[in-house]
């Protein structure tokens, strides 16, 4: 699915697996060796919370992006693989995007950005 991120002036465009289910959301991106620069996955949440990530079983380092309701980057932070502290965000979310570790500061995608997507049904 494709996703956009609006930074200033610029959009950057990334694809984008959807974590729906119980299922997929536990599971997220564990187990991969690889994600390149412009994939990732979004976990979108039915209602508004405080979200908790860890990456037990993730191999490869992520950017953990927090989305409030209205689209907008609450915090990013570093994930680090195999880690068993949580990343968690600083307020209620709808949703959480995970990136290659470092896009976000190599594209200087910031806290109030906007994330952009529409989930088919």
């Amino acid at each position: 699915m494709p996703l956009e991120i609006a930074s200033g002036a610029t959009t950057h465009r990334f694809t984008v697996e959807v974590a729906r289910t119980r299922e997929e959301q536990a599971t997220g991106l564990m187990h991969r060796q690889s994600l390149a620069p412009d994939r990732g996955m979004v976990f979108p949440f039915a209602n508004p919370r405080i979200a908790s990530f860890w990456m037990k079983d993730t191999l490869i380092p992520l950017d953990i992006i927090f989305i409030r309701a209205d689209g907008s980057i609450t915090n990013i932070e570093n994930a680090v693989p195999l880690s068993l502290e949580p990343v968690v965000s600083y307020e209620d979310v709808t949703a959480v995007l995970e990136i290659p570790g470092g896009r976000a500061a190599e594209l200087g995608i910031k806290p109030g950005d906007t994330v952009k997507w529409s989930i088919p049904k």
